[in-house]
């Protein structure tokens, strides 16, 4: 074998060889982009946490001296922390009472026990005046975007 040979061979990989590596860059390549396009790399990351709530509705029994014979506020909702993952404060939000000011995350829903950067764990719950007729959802919203996931629901007597 000559060595000036090899620097003048102008042969290359088989075509068979270039063919089967043209389809596997083609099926890499569209499987990347249908990833993206779909949002399957987003669900992945932005998992919701697992967890359970507990709610124990008391009619008449708002946390706040004003609702009696109030027809807007019928009574006191506890939503409890039963179990699971810890979530900070700041990513639950209470949704669906009547009175507005009830619906905000869980630092200034109820009483505000909880401050920013409170961690809610098992055993932690909060207060919320509701309507007999309201449906009440605990919704975690990630503090850096992304989708929401509606954790609990409770139905009041009346909805």
């Amino acid at each position: 074998m000559n060595p000036k040979e090899l620097f003048t061979d102008d042969e290359a990989v088989s075509p068979v060889i270039g063919v089967i590596l043209m389809v596997a860059i083609t099926v890499i390549l569209a499987a990347v982009i249908a990833t993206f396009v779909l949002g399957l790399g987003d669900q992945v990351s932005n998992t919701s946490p697992q967890t359970s709530f507990s709610f124990d509705y008391a009619e008449g029994d708002c946390r706040t001296d004003d609702c009696s014979g109030d027809s807007e506020r019928d009574g006191g909702l506890d939503i409890i922390h039963d179990g699971g993952e810890n979530i900070e404060a700041g990513e639950l939000y209470v949704r669906g009472a009547t009175d507005s000011a009830e619906n905000g995350d869980w630092t200034t829903a109820g009483a505000g026990n909880y401050g920013e950067g409170s961690v809610i764990s098992a055993g932690s719950g909060i207060t919320v005046d509701v309507a007999n007729g309201d449906t009440i959802r605990v919704v975690w919203e990630p503090s850096q975007g992304g989708s929401s996931a509606t954790l609990a629901t409770w139905e009041g007597p009346d909805a």
